[in-house]
This record gives C-alpha cells, sequence and structure tokens, in this order.
C-alpha cells in the first residue's frame, strides 16, 4: 500500500510534461488565479476553526509567493508523498509538473483541515458543503430527469446518448465549472457537433460481440455527472448488456467535486426525492446495489499524483480482469496520457497502448493536450475559439478496442 509502482512504459519516450510555468497557459493559469481562489472558497463554506482557517490561509500564501514545502502530518501515506514529491520541495508552486501540483495541492488541503487526524474534523470532507449545491431538487436530478425524458426507446440509440449524457455531465465540475460559462447542456443530438471523436459506435458493435461480465467505470465528479454515470450503468445493467459494474470512486476528497462512496449515496437519496423518472431511476440503482450487480469501490491511487502506467499490482490486475473500462472526465484523461504535450494528431489507441484492458475515454476539454485529432483540426478550432481546448464546449469519446477498427466516417 502506498508504495510508487513501477511504471509499465519507458517514462523517457513520453513527450515533455505540462508545467505550471509558462504564463498564459491554462497550468499557469490554474496557480496563479483558480487554486488560490478555491482555498478562499472552500474557508468560506465551512466554519473551520480559526487554527484550521489558519493553516488555509498558509497554503494559499504559499502557493501565490512562497516555496513548496512537504507534508509534516504522521500519516500511512506520508511516505510515499515524500518519494513523489521530493523534485519538488523548495520550488515554486509556478515551477512543477501540473498535475502532480493539483494533486498534492489537494492532499496537502487534507493536512491543513486535519482530516486524517483525530478531532471533530477527522473524515469531515471540506467539499461537503459545496457539494450539496448539487443535490438540490433542481440541480442534479433535474438534469437527469430532463436527460431521461428525452431518450429514444431503440437500444443503440439509447445507449449513445446515455453514453453522451455521461461525456457531457463532465462540465459540471465544482473546481472548474464550465457548465455555468457555456449555459445548461443543450439536446444529446444537438451536442454531437461538439464531438471532435466519437468512438460510441465502437462501443456499441464491442458490447454485442461477446457476452460481457464486468465493467468498470472509473467516475470524476459528484452531482450532475455521476447521476448520468448511474444511468449509464442502470440501462447496461436492465438490459442485459453487462453483468455487473463496479463504480470506481476516489478513497477520500481530492479534486473539489470528485465523487466518494458517500457521494453516491447522497446522490440516490436525491434521485428518490426527485421527479418521477428520476424516483424511477434511484429505486433501480437501489436495486442494483442491493443485488451486487452494481458495486462500489475505492483505491489509495485515485487520489494521488500517479499515473495510469504507474498502476500499483492489485489495481492493474482489477481492471485487467474486467471486460471494459469507462474512464470519465478530464483529470482522467490527463492520467492517461501523463499529462505530457503529446502532438494532437497522435493516436489515441497508441498513445494509451499500455492500459491492460479494453478502455473508453469520456472527456470534455479543460486542460491543453489531446490526441486523435485530424491534421488540421486543431488549427481550424484554434481560428473559431481560441479556447476550445480549455472552455468545456468540446469532448470526445475515444476507445482503445481489440479487433473493433475505427470508423471511417468518425468525425
Amino acid at each position: 500500500m502506498f508504495e510508487v509502482p513501477a511504471s509499465l512504459i519507458d517514462l523517457r519516450s513520453l513527450p515533455p510534461p505540462i508545467l505550471t510555468s509558462k504564463p498564459g497557459s491554462f497550468a499557469y493559469n490554474t496557480f496563479k488565479v483558480r487554486i488560490p481562489r478555491i482555498v478562499e472558497e472552500t474557508i468560506a463554506a465551512n466554519s473551520f476553526p480559526t487554527e484550521i482557517e489558519a493553516s488555509l490561509w498558509a497554503l494559499r500564501a504559499e502557493i501565490t509567493g512562497g516555496r513548496i514545502r512537504g507534508l509534516q502530518e504522521a500519516t500511512p501515506d506520508r511516505a510515499f508523498w515524500d518519494a513523489v514529491s521530493s523534485p519538488y520541495i523548495g520550488r515554486s508552486w509556478l515551477d512543477v509538473p501540473w498535475y502532480w501540483a493539483e494533486a498534492f495541492f489537494y492532499r496537502r488541503v487534507l493536512e491543513a483541515t486535519r482530516y486524517f487526524q483525530p478531532g471533530p474534523w477527522q473524515g469531515r470532507d471540506p467539499y461537503h458543503a459545496i457539494k450539496q449545491t448539487e443535490w438540490e431538487p433542481g440541480a442534479a436530478p433535474q438534469a437527469v430527469n430532463a436527460m431521461l425524458q428525452g431518450l429514444p426507446s431503440e437500444p443503440r440509440a439509447r445507449f449513445q446518448m446515455l453514453l453522451y449524457a455521461s461525456l457531457w455531465g463532465n462540465r459540471t465540475d465544482l473546481s472548474y465549472n464550465v457548465a455555468a460559462q457555456i449555459g445548461q447542456m443543450n439536446s444529446l443530438v444537438d451536442e454531437r457537433v461538439n464531438l471532435l471523436v466519437d468512438d460510441s459506435a465502437r462501443v456499441w458493435q464491442f458490447l454485442q460481440e461477446r457476452p460481457h461480465r464486468r465493467w468498470i467505470l472509473i467516475t470524476d465528479n459528484a452531482g450532475t455527472e455521476l447521476l448520468m454515470d448511474l444511468a449509464l450503468a442502470d440501462f447496461l445493467l436492465e438490459e442485459g448488456e453487462v453483468a455487473q459494474i463496479i463504480l470506481h470512486l476516489k478513497p477520500q476528497p481530492f479534486f473539489v467535486s470528485d465523487a466518494m462512496s458517500q457521494d453516491v449515496e447522497m446522490g440516490v437519496r436525491a434521485l428518490t426525492e426527485g421527479s418521477a423518472q428520476a424516483q424511477a431511476l434511484g429505486q433501480r440503482v437501489q436495486r442494483h446495489l442491493a443485488s451486487g450487480r452494481l458495486q462500489l469501490h475505492t483505491h489509495w491511487f485515485y487520489a494521488t499524483s500517479l499515473f495510469y502506467f504507474q498502476l500499483p499490482i492489485d489495481l492493474h490486475s482489477d481492471l485487467a480482469a474486467s471486460d471494459l473500462v469507462l474512464l470519465k472526465g478530464d483529470v482522467n484523461y490527463r492520467r492517461l496520457l501523463g499529462d505530457a504535450q503529446w502532438p494532437l494528431t497522435t493516436p489515441f489507441e497508441q498513445a494509451v497502448a499500455y492500459f491492460p484492458t479494453s478502455c473508453v475515454a469520456l472527456r470534455t476539454f479543460k486542460a491543453e493536450l489531446a490526441v486523435g485529432l485530424r491534421p488540421g483540426e486543431a488549427e481550424r478550432l484554434y481560428a473559431q475559439d481560441p479556447e476550445w481546448m480549455v472552455n468545456g464546449r468540446r469532448g470526445v469519446v475515444q476507445a482503445k478496442l481489440p479487433g473493433v477498427l475505427p470508423m471511417a466516417d468518425a468525425p
């Protein structure tokens, strides 16, 4: 537990990592603007005692003008974080690899809020109050009910629309809520114009080729996105397409709205207090959980700075034993690609060839990296929308599937 695993690839073969040091980049802006604001919002959303507030303000000051220090608390993961952080201690937060910096920041928030220490704040999610806004009847439950009402009855078309709903639900990310900037989700059919790669037909073909014993869905955000994930899982279980689905969740608070097991429980409760279709979905999800066909799983890897080519042996074996792994959201996409500066036309299956089983990435763009685009496409997009890589408007459904070739007419 908490070891630094051997890499599944030669790290020297990766493109350069995305750093926080490039002025004007999204990574730079994250630590110049967004992360300090997250500290302020976390303080405002809680009634922390004076000493916890002081620790958070000190963390903010360190980010905006100080030098990175290591963890100071005695915890089981201390040696792990000391090992992966040693190259960066003493440097500016604006001079380090971007994903490591974000992961370590969220771990430092838990240290500042005494999440692991005995006392009244032990085990308390510092983002709980922020997440609660998504469980109001007019928020996530209303969004999933509206989506369910518009679904076609034909199974293939229904699956495709649910896959899209799971994808676009990722816009509602409380650490960077792009849905608030670009408006609520349009009709799922209309949103196809924003899909830069759409392998959904390949995924359906793969699903029909043979019995599927188990899928793993690696979640991202609680709230709207998690309810869309549950709707997709419900369809697959109800239709008998997949015998069992395992939701992989964060073991502790990580990025602000990342889903943990208790968020699934709150989401089901929110569904059962919603409108008729939302209630029916909530009841079916409860039945799936009770039968064991839908299960919840956590692993320490998911709240670390490691990439998917650095999987611990037990998690690698678990993923490899599944028929398919669905990876949700921008951060999981970044972890698939090592948060590196890949040429945008690199084939997705080439970049993730190391992954131990078939996989599908559902991702809205909130970071300056991507693979699998057609030649000239990035230039066209920059001319239309200079912020296309980070504003959450575009998305991809990208698959690595054995024996299922990319469609010739894919967008």
